[in-house]
């Protein structure tokens, strides 16, 4: 069968060639540039916890290229309103608390904004959190490094090809795959079984399919430094709005990079005035003096730039055998919201998709599940952001804020943003697939609820294995469906006889007649689930059934639900597109 061509060697395409590779798809990677990426520190990217540890589970090591945040500061004007302390770690544990999926726009929304003033942590509230998982920062040119090293290091030529240089002017399909004709330094058609666009907001795949990309242009802008300094608060984030200095517009966020680097955000005022340098310099000296006291700290300054964020969101995901991904598929970035790492959660979703069609035959319903699940989920945050960007960056700054809302509204819009920005609520949470396709028409007989929302991600709990080796159960996702068997003392199990205790052998054969690869895993314990659980995980992560006891007919029910159905190889969703 002819390769994937994925368009676009940027963070997300050469995430989606790598995941591939690892699932034995071979790729042809077609890279517009011919160069290495610029070096841009004000360039960074933030990666909440799913986001790095899908990086990491594709063997990319981004955490050896930062460190993590020791904590997040919330401040207005001269007052500490949240400090959230926040510890290491990659992987994603647990649910989003009820209302704050991306199930819907309005998930937690309204609640967050208009929380009253006890509700938000503020320095002398007991009941604030105990800590968080601290997101990673880094530029994006060293993730992108990361990723080609990670190619490199796999050594397989075979899988992957990157064509650099090249650029797709054409493209046709039919009912066995899709021709792309490239012009450039390796002009030719190229031929593959699956086109995946990842090529940026000015996509040529997208325009080639005739897909639109409404939505909203320059809802907001930032000026951005990189520099070199010694803030009051080295190693934690913070969000400082309507600070009380001159020449400071309404929100500024410092976020620390490796070696004593800062970024520092400063939101601009509505409208297109140029930042000229003496105005980012004026910014830079009384940003420093504010936060450091009278005198100006000495820093050097690295990089600058004007970052300006579009909300757009494509109309159409798939169109036959061509898939949009990252920002060829949807832009956003306001109040916290992070567009990369929504490319990433895309390849998540796509790249065992794709795999299954490739090696065994895929029905539409599984295909087209990758537009229902991402547009649904990435069109939920955006309507989010656009719901609260009237009342958060209402005219006249927090004041304002508090004559539109009910009392404690402000403090409720700092909750919000802190949210946001730390991978939480309704504008950060991972999402949660609750109306997925793929997802059985009724509930499977014997169906329990458990911590994990179905369609959210899985708690990272210890896990067996049959061959007795005791590992976290995301460090298995990404081949092949899991089944997860609560069982609580297994601990003490024989390793050597484990497989023939209890409920395991008749787990194990309903395992071994269900329609996809599978692997049968078991906790001792799992949040909110009784003994005996069973527990359908798909390959991306998200929980896909819990079912008490072994139910072999209803298992099989929810394994062929999460494949789309019955496969059909080669089954295409349109017999034929030409642009």
């Amino acid at each position: 069968m002819d390769p994937v061509i994925v368009a676009g060697a940027g963070p997300v395409g050469l995430t989606l060639a790598l995941a591939l590779a690892r699932l034995e798809v071979p790729v042809i990677l077609l890279d517009e540039s011919t160069e290495a990426e610029e070096s841009r520190l004000a360039r960074t990217v933030v990666l909440r916890p799913d986001a790095a540890a899908l990086l990491e589970r594709l063997g990319c090591r981004v955490t050896a290229r930062t460190r993590p945040w020791t904590g997040w500061r919330t401040m207005r004007r001269r007052q500490l309103v949240r400090q959230v302390p926040l510890t290491p770690g990659v992987l994603f544990g647990g649910s989003p608390p009820p209302g704050r999926g991306t199930g819907g726009w309005d998930g937690g929304l309204t609640e967050a904004m208009n929380a009253p003033k006890g509700d938000a942590a503020s320095p002398e509230d007991e009941s604030a959190p105990v800590s968080a998982p601290s997101p990673l920062h880094l530029p994006q040119h060293e993730l992108t490094r990361a990723l080609r090293g990670s190619l490199a290091a796999m050594g397989d030529e075979d899988l992957v090809r990157i064509v650099s240089g090249t650029r797709i002017d054409d493209l046709e399909q039919d009912d066995r795959g899709v021709g792309v004709r490239t012009r450039g330094a390796q002009a030719t058609w190229w031929r593959g079984s699956y086109l995946v666009g990842c090529d940026g907001p000015r996509s040529t795949v997208r325009k080639l399919l005739g897909v639109r990309f409404p939505g909203r242009t320059a809802v907001e802008r930032h000026a951005v430094a990189a520099l070199r300094a010694e803030l009051p608060w080295p190693g934690e984030a913070l969000l400082h709005r309507s600070p009380p200095w001159r020449s400071i517009d309404a929100e500024v966020t410092a976020r620390p990079l490796p070696h004593g680097l800062w970024r520092i955000d400063w939101l601009l005022p509505p409208g297109r005035d140029l930042v000229t340098p003496d105005a980012l310099m004026v910014r830079v000296r009384d940003t420093l003096a504010g936060w450091c006291g009278e005198s100006e700290p000495p820093y050097e300054l690295l990089d600058t730039g004007v970052h300006t964020v579009h909300h757009r969101l494509a109309l159409r995901w798939r169109v036959g055998r061509a898939f949009l991904a990252g920002d060829a598929a949807h832009l956003l970035g306001a109040l916290g919201t992070q567009g990369l790492e929504e490319g990433l959660r895309d390849i998540d979703n796509l790249a065992w998709k794709l795999s299954l069609a490739w090696h065994h035959g895929a029905s539409d319903a599984l295909l087209d599940s990758y537009q229902a699940e991402r547009r649904g989920a990435v069109g939920a945050r955006l309507r989010a952001a656009d719901q609260a960007l009237p009342l958060v960056r209402a005219a006249g700054g927090w004041h304002a804020v508090r004559r539109t809302v009910r009392p404690g509204g402000a403090r409720g819009h700092d909750a919000l943003l802190t949210d946001g920005h730390l991978g939480q609520g309704p504008l950060g949470a991972p999402p949660v697939y609750d109306r997925s396709p793929l997802a059985p028409a009724a509930p499977p007989d014997g169906a329990i609820t458990v911590g994990t929302a179905l369609g959210a991600l899985v708690a990272d709990v210890p896990v067996t294995a049959p061959d007795g080796s005791v590992v976290r159960l995301r460090e298995r996702l990404g081949r092949e469906l899991l089944v997860v068997l609560v069982a609580p003392g297994t601990g003490v199990w024989d390793r050597r006889h484990w497989m023939r205790a209890g409920l395991m052998p008749r787990l194990a054969a309903a395992v071994a007649a269900l329609p996809l690869r599978t692997e049968l895993l078991v906790a001792e314990a799992y949040p909110g689930a009784p003994a005996h659980t069973v527990l359908l995980v798909r390959p991306d992560g998200h929980l896909a059934a819990a079912l008490s006891g072994v139910r072999p007919s209803a298992l099989y029910a929810c394994a062929d639900a999460a494949r789309g159905g019955n496969a059909a190889r080669g089954a295409p969703a349109e017999a034929s597109a030409r642009r």
